[in-house]
């Protein structure tokens, strides 16, 4: 493959790379020493639950590995310690270094999903953070000064609002730096909001004397909502996780501009097909069967394409023709006379009772097609129902 097909596959649904002239030179260099460059993306295991989101760097990581290069994971059992200050204007809790592990091994069974695990490398800081000296340390934090930190948003926001900034955290940025040096990476991968960490893992290079690393920054996905970034929090996110049910449906919720948006982030679509899909869009293609293009595409990624179009038809079925689910789940209670919101939390329809409240108020809940209105209702048991939140959630209610 040339160079030029080859930036073209890597360009895609990137914002910027930094710096491009010395990305050729290194896939020229590439191409004709047979050597795989090292393409690093560090993670801070502080969950485990992955979303479609957090895999946007790790798609462009498996683009390399397809291209014949290497993948290689960090896994930032130091940093998660620290808590990532990027982007954040308070301080987050540090995790237990226990905890990061537990964390990091359900992490990469879902990056697994994405990667091939045969071109990808994994190693936690602790491989040669664990052995430094205080000595190596001081050494290495004298390799900048206060006023460089100091001039990134995120620290002079905290510091001018008064807000408290610890040491640690100023640690964060030249750890993360020197896990280039440790890998020896070519390329970082991450979201913008990581540039500066990025860059500095660059300059971390030079200060050793080492061929500087490239910045590849991708956009943050935005959620299914269209108006926040994917984020579990606020519940717009397309999980890993996910049934390939639950993935479609998410997918056909979208707002129809994010259309292109989910194509260049969250598939495999080649370039040159996507700007074909947009020009579609712009002369009067329906949105919709583009859109479930786009939702077979993603449950394939991570199901397969058979049980892709399961998910279609089912959709379809569900949707088009408004009729129940046929892998309808069960829910076993045992009280003679339940509160309608505990109920739906407890039968995990809703993830608290506020948002069951929130969701009886929309008229978005219903037991067997019947809306219900009030919030204070008693749910007694009868007979078996099926009971509906929003568009995509089902139970059925049996007595235990």
């Amino acid at each position: 493959m040339t160079i030029e097909e080859q930036l073209k596959i890597i360009k895609k649904g990137v914002e910027e790379i930094i710096p491009e002239n010395e990305l050729i030179k290194k896939l020229q260099k590439s191409q004709k020493t047979g050597k795989p460059l090292r393409i690093k993306y560090g993670i801070d295991p502080t969950n485990y639950e992955v979303h479609i989101g957090h895999l946007v760097p790790i798609r462009k990581m498996r683009e390399f590995q397809d291209l014949g290069h290497k993948g290689v994971i960090i896994i930032g059992d130091y940093t998660a310690q620290i808590g990532d200050p990027t982007g954040r204007d308070d301080s987050r809790p540090p995790l237990t270094a226990e905890k990061v592990k537990q964390n990091a091994e359900k992490y990469m069974d879902q990056l697994y999903t994405v990667l091939d695990k045969d071109k990808t490398e994994v190693h936690y800081q602790t491989e040669w953070f664990g052995d430094m000296s205080m000595s190596d340390v001081i050494k290495l934090m004298g390799k900048y000064t206060l006023a460089q930190f100091m001039a990134h948003d995120t620290f002079r926001k905290r510091w001018d609002a008064g807000l408290p900034l610890h040491m640690h955290e100023i640690m964060y940025p030249i750890l993360q730096g020197y896990d280039s040096v440790a890998i020896n990476a070519d390329i970082e991968l991450g979201a913008t909001e990581q540039k500066f960490n990025i860059l500095n893992g660059r300059e971390m290079q030079r200060f050793f004397n080492m061929e500087e690393q490239i910045a590849i920054l991708s956009p943050i996905l935005m959620g299914t909502d269209g108006l926040n970034k994917m984020s579990k929090s606020l519940g717009n996110y397309i999980a890993v996780f996910d049934t390939p049910n639950d993935k479609y449906g998410k997918v056909m919720s979208i707002p129809d501009n994010l259309i292109i948006n989910y194509f260049n982030y969250a598939t495999k679509v080649h370039p040159d097909e996507i700007s074909q899909i947009k020009k579609d869009l712009e002369t009067g293609a329906h949105p919709k069967y583009i859109k479930q293009r786009l939702a077979r595409e993603i449950v394939a990624l991570y199901h397969g394409e058979d049980i892709s179009k399961e998910a279609e038809e089912e959709f379809n079925r569900v949707f088009s023709q408004k009729e129940i689910p046929t892998d309808i789940e069960e829910y076993i209670y045992s009280d003679k006379e339940v509160w309608i919101v505990k109920l739906l939390t407890d039968a995990g329809l809703t993830n608290s009772n506020g948002e069951a409240r929130r969701m009886i108020k929309q008229g978005a809940v219903s037991i067997n097609g019947d809306k219900i209105t009030d919030e204070n209702m008693m749910y007694q048991y009868k007979e078996d129902k099926v009971i509906k939140v929003g568009k995509r959630k089902f139970k059925k209610i049996i007595k235990g």
